[in-house]
């Protein structure tokens, strides 16, 4: 099963990776909108910081479950 079939069926298959896939989503779509309204004061370059922390957070959970789900690894 290649790696895009495999995201496919996790999102529909697994409630927690279809959440953080929603949430990394989300949280891309801040960064740009923050991103495209310069000059960033400290409340919005901090937000900038918070928001790229929680996308890798996401990223880096849903890459364990894809580890996990791929056929011949056991958990």
């Amino acid at each position: 099963m290649d790696q895009e079939s495999l995201i496919e069926r996790l999102t529909a298959e697994n409630e927690e990776f279809r959440r953080l896939r929603g949430e990394h989503r989300a949280y891309d779509q801040e960064l740009e909108t923050l991103k495209g309204t310069p000059p960033l004061s400290a409340d919005r370059q901090w937000r900038v910081g918070e928001l790229k922390k929680l996308k890798l957070m996401a990223k880096d959970r849903m890459e364990a479950i894809i580890r996990h789900a791929r056929p011949g690894v056991t958990a």
